[in-house]
C-alpha cells in the first residue's frame, strides 16, 4: 500500500508553504519588541502566539504560578523565577506569555490553553497587571533611553524599570540614583512599585548588560538592585520578578563566568529555577510552531502504523537506544517528522557549544519544512515522513544555518563534493546512476546526508553508526539490503567521508579517495595503455593449451599462416561494437601480407567489449600504486596505510576482473565464411580456470572446437572426388575450412589415422610410382610418432587398398612380410659393424648420401623394421642449396614443419656474397 507524502496530510505554516521562512532573528522573541509593538504578528498578536505555544508541563506550572502570585496567592508559588531552557519553547518565548497573560488580563481568558493554566492556578480570570521589561542586550546605559522625546532620560536598569511602571512618577522615586549610577535600596524599590496593584518585572539577557557594563561599575551594581528587588518582591503578595540571565558560554570570558556564578547562585537562593521544556515535549513545540498544527490526522495512522511494523520487523538491524516496542508512540509524538531526525538534537547536537536550543534549530527546521514541502510538490518527492536524510544541503541559505549551529563552516567543501551544493555531488551522481529503487528513494543521498548530522554532534566521537543510518533512512518497501549497498559505494567514492568498522563520518580533511582522485589525474594516458596491454598479455598466457597469443596484431603479417589454432588478441581500444573492428577482423583474417590467407578457420579473435572500464582500473592501480611508494611523504597514519594496502590488492583484483568482464566477444569463420561473432555473457574469472579455458570452453560446447576427431568424421568430410588424399591436406583442411571441426592440436589427427588404420577405414600409403605404393599400410598398428603431415604420404579408400592388393602378389608388398638384409654395403655408404657372427651384433651404423627422391623408400625398406624391435637413434644433416637463392618464405617454412614435428627450429642460414 502506498503510504501518503506527509505535506497533503498536514500543512506548513503559511510562510513556509510559500517559501518565506522566518529568518532567524524573528524566531528569537524581542521582549522590548512586543512592549512597545513592533514585533511580529506572531509574537505581537496573543491570540496568534497562544494557538502556536504548546504549553509544556514546566510552561503551564511556571504560568499557573505567576497568575496565583499575581492574584496575591502566595501559596504553592514565587515571587522571583529563575528561566533555563533545554531545547525548544524557550527563556524569552516563556517571558512572552506570561507578559501578554499579565497586561491583557481577563481578556486572556479565550486564548487557547489558558482555560488549563487557570486551572492549575485554581483561579477563575488572569489579574491585569502592571509590566516593566528590561532587555539586556537592547539597553544602552552610555546613550540611555529617552531624554529627547518629552521622556526623562534613563541610564539605569532601574530608572528603565520605574519609568514603565509608573511613567515621569515611577522615575522621580529613583532619578537620584540613576543619576549617580547606583542601585536603590529595598525602600526605594518599595516606593518604585506600584501601590496596591499586581506588577509583573521581566529582565531578560541579563548577562549581556553586565558584560557590557562592567568597566562603568554597573555592572556590580544590577547584581545588587537584582538582590534588592528580590528580597521586596518576596515581601509582596502580588509582585513577580523573572529573570533569564544566560549568555552562550562560548562567548563568555573568565569575568564574565565569574558575575554569571554569582547571579543564579543569588536567583536560585532567593527564587526558583523553572527549566522551560523537556526533551519528551521539544516535539510538539515545533510542531506547533511549524505547522498549522491540531494534532495527528487521522490520514497519517497508515504511515504510523506500516513504519512502527517495518521497525519490529527489522528491530535487530536498528539502534538499542530507539524504543521499538513503542514504536508507534514514539512515530505518533513526532509525526511528520522522523523520530531519528528530532533525535540527533538531542542526542548529539546539544552538546555543540553554538547550538541556539530554540532560535537556531527554528530557523533550521523552517528552512527544512519549507524546502520539503516545495520540493514534494514540484518534483513528485513522495516521502511519508520528513527525514533526517532529506535536509535541504543544497540550499546554501540552509548550509549556512546548518554549519553556523555546528560551529564548523569549514565543512561547506565536504558536503558540496559529497552530498549536494553542486550538480556532480558524489551522492547525486551515484542516486542518478542507481537502480530505479535506489534512484527513486534518493538512497545514497539520504545516507549521506544521515551521516553528516549524526557524525557532527558535540559528543566526544562523533560519528554515524550503522544501526543508525538504517532506522533514519530505511522506510516500509525499501530492501533494507540496499542501505548497505549504498554506503559500501558511498565510502568507495566520498573524498570526504571515512569509514570505519561500520562507522561513519564527514570531516573537513580529505581521505583516501581524494588523494587517489588527485594521483590519479596526474597518471598518463600513456602509461595506463602499457599497464592494460601488459596485463592483458599475463591474463590471456596463463594456462593456454594453445599456440601462443598474437597480441595486438596491426597488419596481417603480424599473424603467422600456418596450420595450427591461434588466438588473436586484439588491443583494448579495437572495440567489437566499432564497424572498423570488424573490418579489420575480416581483413586480417582473408590476407597474410600480400597473399591470400590459407589457414582462415585457425584464427580466433578476443575482441573487447568496452576499454572504458579497463582504462579506469588500470589508472587507479597505478594511482594506489604510486600512493603505497609514497606513504612516507604523504605522513599517513598507520591506519590509512593499512587501507592502501587493501585498496592495491582491491585494484589488482578489479583490474583482472575488468579484462574478464571486458574480453567477452569472439570472432571467428562461420560456415558461411563470414566471421561469426560469440558472445560469452557476463564473464568472470571464477568462470574458468583462464580467460583462455572459458573461450575453449564455449567453442567446445558449440562443438566449434575439438580435442580430437575420430576416424568416422574424417570419412564423414572425405571428398567424394579424391581417390586418394594426402595427410597434409587433411591437416590442412581442419584448419582452413570452417567446415571441419577446429582442432587444438593438430597431432591429434595422427591417432585419428591410426585408429582408422587398424579399422581397416583406410590405408596409410606413398607413392613409389604411378601403380605402386610405398609404404603400403594397412589394417595394421602403426605408432602415432611414426606418421608425418606430408603432400607425398596420402591416405587411400579401403576399396581402392583392397583392389591394389589383389592386383599385386603378397611377395611383392615390403611391409606385409619381412625381407632379408640387404647386402652390406650400398652405392650411398657403408655399413659399420664388428667382425662377429650376426648373433653377436650390438651396433649398426651407416652413413651416406640419399638423393630425396628415394628418402620415402630408405624409412620403409632399411628404417622401418628397426622401429620397433631396436633401439633406433638418427641423426640427420641436412643441407638446401639452390644456385637462384632460396625465398625467405620457403625457409619460415621450414621452421614451421620443424616446429610441427616438436624438432628445434634452429637453421643455419647462410647469405649469398
Amino acid at each position: 500500500m502506498a503510504l501518503k507524502p506527509w505535506y497533503t496530510v498536514v500543512t506548513p505554516r503559511e510562510d513556509l508553504r510559500k517559501n518565506k521562512p522566518l529568518d532567524a532573528s524573528e524566531f528569537a522573541v524581542h521582549l522590548d519588541h512586543v512592549r512597545e509593538g513592533r514585533a511580529p504578528s506572531v509574537y505581537q498578536d496573543p491570540a496568534e502566539f497562544f494557538e502556536r505555544t504548546y504549553l509544556t508541563k514546566n510552561l503551564r506550572d511556571l504560568s499557573a504560578q505567576v497568575v496565583r502570585r499575581l492574584s496575591g496567592i502566595r501559596v504553592e508559588t514565587s515571587a522571583v523565577f529563575n528561566l533555563s531552557t533545554q531545547f525548544g519553547g524557550g527563556k524569552t518565548h516563556s517571558l512572552t506569555l506570561i507578559y501578554h497573560l499579565a497586561k491583557h488580563g481577563s481578556a486572556a481568558k479565550g486564548w487557547k490553553g489558558v482555560s488549563e493554566i487557570l486551572s492549575d492556578a485554581q483561579v477563575n480570570e488572569v489579574p491585569a497587571a502592571e509590566t516593566a521589561v528590561f532587555v539586556g542586550t537592547e539597553f544602552d546605559s552610555v546613550r540611555g533611553r529617552g531624554g529627547d522625546d518629552g521622556t526623562p532620560l534613563r541610564r539605569t536598569p532601574w530608572g528603565e524599570i520605574a519609568f514603565q511602571l509608573d511613567k515621569a512618577r515611577g522615575f522621580e522615586r529613583v532619578k537620584a540614583h540613576d543619576e549617580s549610577l547606583t542601585a536603590p535600596g529595598g525602600d526605594v524599590i518599595e516606593k518604585m512599585l506600584p501601590a496596591g496593584r499586581p506588577t509583573l518585572i521581566l529582565m531578560d539577557e541579563l548577562m549581556n548588560y553586565v558584560s557590557r557594563s562592567r568597566k562603568s561599575g554597573l555592572g556590580a551594581q544590577i547584581y545588587n538592585f537584582l538582590h534588592n528587588l528580590s528580597e521586596v518582591a518576596r515581601g509582596r503578595n502580588d509582585v513577580v520578578l523573572a529573570v533569564s540571565i544566560p549568555a552562550a558560554e562560548l562567548e563568555m570570558t573568565a569575568e564574565d563566568q565569574s558575575d554569571f556564578e554569582r547571579l543564579q547562585k543569588l536567583l536560585d537562593r532567593l527564587g526558583k529555577a523553572v527549566i522551560m521544556s523537556a526533551e519528551a515535549e521539544s516535539s510538539e513545540i515545533i510542531r506547533r510552531r511549524l505547522f498549522d498544527w491540531q494534532g495527528v490526522p487521522a490520514e497519517a495512522r497508515d504511515t504510523i502504523e506500516e513504519y512502527a511494523a517495518w521497525i519490529q520487523g527489522n528491530k535487530e538491524s536498528l539502534p538499542s537506544w530507539f524504543p521499538v516496542n513503542n514504536a508507534q508512540e514514539a512515530l505518533r509524538a513526532s509525526y511528520p517528522l522522523h523520530p531519528s531526525l528530532l533525535s540527533v538534537f538531542e542526542r548529539k547536537w546539544r552538546g555543540l557549544p553554538r547550538f541556539q536550543q530554540t532560535r537556531g534549530m527554528l530557523r533550521l527546521l523552517a528552512l527544512w519544512v519549507a524546502h520539503a514541502y516545495r520540493e514534494g510538490y514540484n518534483n513528485v518527492h513522495k516521502d511519508p515522513l520528513i527525514s533526517l536524510g532529506t535536509a535541504p544541503l543544497e540550499d546554501p541559505l540552509f548550509r549556512a544555518a546548518l554549519f553556523h549551529q555546528l560551529g564548523e563552516e569549514r565543512l561547506e567543501p565536504a558536503v558540496t563534493t559529497d552530498i549536494a551544493g553542486k550538480d556532480h555531488a558524489h551522492a547525486l551522481r551515484l542516486d542518478a546512476e542507481a537502480r530505479m529503487e535506489i534512484k527513486k528513494a534518493r538512497l545514497h543521498r539520504k545516507i549521506a546526508t544521515c551521516i553528516l548530522m549524526e557524525s557532527n554532534g558535540g559528543q566526544s566521537r562523533a560519528e554515524a553508526t550503522l544501526p543508525e543510518i538504517r532506522l533514519a533512512v530505511a522506510e516500509p518497501g525499501l530492501n533494507i539490503g540496499s542501505v548497505d549497498q549504498c554506503l559500501e559505494t558511498l565510502t568507495d567514492h566520498c573524498y570526504f567521508l571515512n569509514a570505519e568498522r561500520n562507522r561513519y563520518r564527514f570531516t573537513i580533511q580529505p581521505n583516501l579517495n581524494k588523494l587517489l582522485a588527485d594521483r590519479r589525474a596526474s597518471i598518463s594516458s600513456a602509461q595506463t595503455h602499457e599497464l592494460i596491454l601488459a596485463e592483458i598479455q599475463k591474463l590471456f598466457g596463463r594456462g593456454n593449451k594453445l599456440e601462443p597469443p598474437v597480441y595486438f596484431p596491426k597488419k596481417s603479417s603480424d599473424i603467422a599462416d600456418r596450420a595450427a589454432l591461434t588466438l588473436v588478441v586484439l588491443a583494448p581500444e579495437q572495440t567489437a561494437a566499432e564497424p572498423a573492428t570488424v573490418t579489420l577482423i575480416e581483413a586480417l583474417n582473408r590476407e597474410y601480407g600480400m597473399s591470400p590467407r590459407v589457414f582462415r578457420s585457425a584464427l580466433i579473435w578476443a575482441v573487447a567489449e568496452d576499454a572504458n572500464p579497463m582504462l579506469d582500473e588500470g589508472r587507479k592501480r597505478l594511482a594506489w600504486t604510486e600512493i603505497a611508494e609514497d606513504t612516507t611523504d604523504l605522513h599517513l597514519n598507520e591506519s590509512q596505510r593499512h587501507q592502501i594496502e587493501d585498496h592495491l590488492e582491491r585494484a589488482e583484483r578489479d583490474l583482472k576482473e575488468a579484462i574478464w568482464r571486458a574480453y567477452k566477444n569472439i570472432f571467428l569463420l562461420g560456415p558461411d565464411n563470414t566471421m561469426r561473432k560469440i558472445d560469452l555473457g557476463l564473464t568472470q574469472s571464477g568462470a574458468a580456470p583462464s580467460l583462455v579455458d572459458l573461450i575453449l570452453s564455449r567453442l567446445r560446447q558449440e562443438d566449434l572446437v575439438a580435442e580430437s576427431v575420430g576416424p568416422m568424421v574424417l570419412t564423414r568430410y572425405w571428398p567424394p572426388a579424391l581417390p586418394e588424399w594426402s595427410t597434409r591436406a587433411i591437416r590442412d583442411a581442419f584448419f582452413s575450412s570452417p567446415k571441419f571441426p577446429r582442432l587444438l592440436k593438430p597431432d591429434a589427427l595422427k591417432d585419428t589415422f591410426v585408429r582408422g588404420l587398424e579399422g581397416g577405414l583406410w590405408a596409410y600409403v606413398g607413392k613409389a610410382g604411378p601403380e605402386r605404393f610405398e609404404p603400403f599400410i594397412y589394417k595394421r598398428t602403426l605408432a602415432a610418432d611414426d606418421i608425418e603431415f606430408s603432400a607425398d604420404l596420402y591416405l587411400i579408400s579401403p576399396e581402392r587398398a583392397e583392389s591394389y592388393l589383389a592386383s599385386l602378389s603378397a611377395a611383392s608388398l615390403p611391409m606385409l612380410a619381412p625381407e632379408p638384409t640387404p647386402a652390406p654395403t650400398t652405392p650411398g655408404g657403408t655399413i659399420e659393424s664388428p667382425a662377429a657372427t650376426p648373433a653377436e651384433i650390438s651396433t649398426l651404423r651407416w652413413s651416406g648420401e640419399i638423393s630425396s627422391q628415394k628418402w620415402m623408400n630408405f624409412y620403409t625398406k632399411v628404417l622401418s623394421r628397426w622401429v620397433t624391435s631396436a633401439a633406433l637413434k638418427l641423426v640427420v644433416n641436412v643441407e638446401i642449396t639452390s644456385p637462384t637463392g632460396i625465398p625467405a618464405g620457403k625457409a619460415e617454412e621450414t621452421k614451421v614443419a620443424l616446429r610441427e614435428l616438436g624438432l628445434s627450429e634452429t637453421v643455419d642460414v647462410i647469405r649469398k656474397p
